[in-house]
């Protein structure tokens, strides 16, 4: 694949940002001269070195500074920085270490947690109203997971990551458009707006399934996050997953990965990154990628591409970024979840490549995004900050979500041709103090924020096709026309003012943390036909927050919290006696409990939480009210780092006993709520091994437990273990260091259900995969 083929999407992502700063003409030249050095002659430009990237902090996560005054800068070239000097001839991994070395954390405020032991964790991560905090200061099981793990594990989403960790299940299945996922046994993503934050910020991020090339942190927070965040877009309350892009580091970066995947899934990626001015204080990082080919999966194809630019300022008082995605992604015979006819028991797996969507079945998903953000040091310890941004998704695709009718693996679908443009916008603003009251150190943050998706939807059906999971049938094409409009189909508007403060004593050794969030909810649904509002809604509630930290031992914390979660409540359906009555939000509560030890190179973490959601049913009388009840209580241990220099380890166990403790639906009282297994285990081991140095052998393994289809309990979807098999190697050719990643997924290609929606549709499990890529630095 010529490089002029992979540069289009950063030449094409150029030309947008161009009108984007129409008013900013210098802006504009200057994306302009970047994106044809890059691209225009299909040559590389510019010195290389590996990129650290420190960060900027998010929105509704930058940290509470103290500014320290420095003593005057001296005027120094860019050219003589010792870091970049230093990196043009050091080894790989010795060049995050020479950038530790010159910009130590402390002198960056806004900067992200270092890295654990292994490199493939870091400290801690972004707490949303909170800041970035490390892991052990942190009232919450948080796991942050590292640009060094995205890139080793050859991540093409966010969902290939997360599922390193035991609290964490998908709801999707491989080959499809959307990924959702399962935190502590709740779902979240299963709607048409997505839930993964950026930078601490919802809708920003692609819709439906976000790409890794532009992500340097996967952060995971699990339990309700509502104070922290804000009410989620789909009212998911199980965890939030927040991605932090990439910025461009001290050290120069132009690295290249050519990636293969099983059956013909090629790809490059090229990620370019370089600080200017006297002191670097302009930064820009530019990613940009092309993958075209066949699946494992029958009768699939995959086209994407990715464009994305960071551009960052960072002055002694005053920072500021700008991130801009373009993300595109074509299937042909995209896969879906299946439903299964009521009555019937769920089948045996089928082979995992078997694929029953139709060869002339497509789904083309494109995603436009920007992220404004700025904060100033009004005083050493005063911070304001501000952002503001959105994103536009606009999904083509034909196809139809199949029922499995009986035993024997019949289906029946009916393909739809459907168009959806799904807008949002985000803003906010507030302020981080540090206020000192005797022996009480006060970290106080303030915030307003606001958040709008509309949806538009068109469609068109076409007649029902029948096949088989065991031995898909193909079918004569249908020509079914693209909708004719686009109309609006719902709005949403939420809008919030959140307030907390930390409170320490001690030295920190105790922290007390509070807060309360106003959260109102507004929301329409419309008749696509003649455009009138069939139902409203608008609410308000509260949501607080009280956690504690204490540290007995310096490598030893303590900690506790008491969160909530808030939903949007439902409205009576037409068949209620009070049809069209809108519930006031469902507050979900959790009670957590845990312990973290900090061995150095090695740390564990054990929690005891319990969640409760509320959700409407009819009841007595005919009457919709919230009194239906799901109550999760888990115990989650988890362990990362490194056992002995060369063996790194991530993995965890969580059991959760989830019940359904209120329904008037006497044959479900007590039972499992659907697509919760009891037991969730993972181990990702890492060995360098001494009688081949810069060979890295891995091993992943992931068990999931029994789940149920329905909710009273007759449909068993089986427990399964899968395990990948994989090397690195590092080293150096012509002076450049190189790195070759091998892995295999699912090794003995079991055939599995991986998991199960919310909605009850089961999503099939991946087949054999071989994974081969080569990075190399510039």
């Amino acid at each position: 694949m010529s490089l002029k083929v992979f540069c289009r999407p950063v030449a094409v992502l150029a030309a947008r940002i161009k009108t984007f700063l129409t008013c900013a003409s210098p802006r504009a030249f200057a994306i302009s001269v970047v994106s044809i050095a890059l691209c225009s002659d299909g040559v590389l430009h510019g010195t290389s070195a590996q990129s650290a990237a420190p960060q900027a902090a998010g929105v509704g996560t930058l940290p509470a500074v103290t500014v320290t005054a420095d003593a005057p800068k001296p005027r120094v070239r860019p050219r003589a920085n010792p870091v970049r000097r230093a990196g043009r001839s050091a080894p790989a991994n010795e060049r995050a270490k020479l950038q530790a070395a010159a910009t130590p954390t402390a002198a960056r405020p806004g900067a992200l947690p270092p890295t654990y032991a292994g490199g493939q964790v870091a400290r801690g991560g972004q707490v949303g109203l909170l800041g970035n905090k490390d892991f052990m200061d942190t009232p919450f099981n948080v796991t942050s997971y590292t640009a060094k793990k995205i890139e080793d594990q050859q991540a093409v989403t966010v969902a290939d990551v997360v599922t390193n960790d035991p609290s964490v299940r998908l709801g999707s299945q491989p080959g499809g458009i959307f990924d959702s996922f399962f935190i502590r046994g709740f779902p979240i993503g299963e709607g048409n707006v997505g839930e993964i934050a950026f930078n601490g910020v919802y809708g920003v991020a692609p819709n439906y399934r976000v790409l890794t090339e532009y992500v340097e942190r996967i952060e995971i927070l699990k339990g309700p996050t509502a104070l922290l965040y804000g009410m989620a877009p789909n009212s998911s309350v199980g965890g939030t997953i927040n991605i932090v892009p990439k910025r461009a580091g001290d050290v120069d970066l132009t690295r290249v990965t050519t990636g293969y995947a099983s059956n013909t899934q090629l790809g490059t990626h090229l990620d370019v990154s370089r600080r200017f001015g006297e002191n670097r204080e302009f930064g820009i990082r530019v990613n940009g990628s092309y993958h075209n080919g066949d699946t494992p999966l029958d009768n699939q194809t995959r086209e994407a591409h990715v464009g994305s630019a960071a551009f960052d300022y960072r002055g002694e008082k005053f920072r500021a970024s700008l991130d801009f995605i373009e993300q595109e992604e074509k299937f042909d015979a995209p896969s879906r979840p299946f439903l299964v006819a009521t009555g019937v028991a769920v089948p045996t797996a089928p082979v995992g490549r078997r694929n029953v969507t139709q060869s002339w079945e497509f789904a083309k998903v494109h995603d436009n995004s920007l992220l404004a953000r700025a904060e100033y040091d009004v005083t050493d310890a005063v911070t304001v900050f501000a952002d503001v941004g959105g994103g536009r998704t606009e999904v083509d695709r034909l196809f139809g979500t199949p029922t499995i009718l009986n035993a024997a693996g019949n289906t029946t679908s009916t393909p739809g041709r459907f168009k959806f443009d799904i807008d949002r916008n985000v803003a906010d603003a507030g302020v981080r103090a540090r206020i000192e009251t005797g022996a009480i150190s006060h970290a106080v943050s303030f915030q307003g924020s606001y958040y709008m998706d509309e949806i538009s939807r068109g469609s068109v059906n076409g007649t029902p096709v029948l096949s088989n999971i065991y031995a898909p049938i193909a079918r004569p094409q249908q020509l079914v026309p693209a909708p004719a409009t686009v109309p609006r189909l719902s709005d949403t508007e939420l809008r919030g003012i959140a307030l907390a403060d930390t409170m320490s004593v001690l030295q920190e050794r105790l922290q007390l943390t509070v807060g309360v969030r106003q959260q109102g909810v507004r929301s329409n649904n419309y008749n696509t036909t003649t455009g009138a509002v069939t139902s409203a809604y608008d609410q308000t509630a509260f949501t607080p927050m009280v956690g504690v930290v204490v540290k007995p031992l310096s490598n030893v914390s303590l900690y506790a919290n008491y969160i909530e979660g808030l939903s949007k409540g439902d409205t009576a359906p037409t068949t209620a006696a009070n049809q069209g009555e809108v519930l006031a939000p469902y507050l979900s509560k959790q009670k957590e409990a845990g312990v973290k030890v900090d061995f150095g190179t090695l740390a564990t973490t054990i929690s005891l939480f319990e969640i409760t959601k509320p959700s409407g049913q009819l009841g007595a009388g005919n009457v919709f009210r919230a009194d239906q009840e799901q109550r999760n209580r888990g115990v989650e241990f988890t362990v990362f780092g490194e056992v002995q220099p060369g063996i790194r380890v991530i993995g965890g166990v969580t059991l959760i006993d989830a019940e359904l403790t209120k329904t008037n639906t006497l044959a479900n009282l007590g039972k499992t709520p659907i697509g919760v297994p009891e037991v969730q285990a993972n181990l990702s081991a890492e060995w360098d091994t001494p009688f081949a140095p810069g060979l890295t052998l891995v091993a992943n393994t992931i068990y999931t437990g029994h789940q149920y289809l329905n909710g009273a309990n007759t449909q068993v979807v089986p427990a399964w273990t899968r395990l990948d098999l994989g090397a690195r190697y590092n080293t150096r050719i012509n002076n450049r260091p190189v790195t070759v990643r091998a892995l295999v997924q699912n090794v003995f290609d079991t055939n599995y259900w991986a998991g199960v929606a919310s909605f009850s549709a089961l999503a099939q499990g991946s087949p054999r995969t071989l994974l081969l890529s080569m990075s190399t630095d510039f």
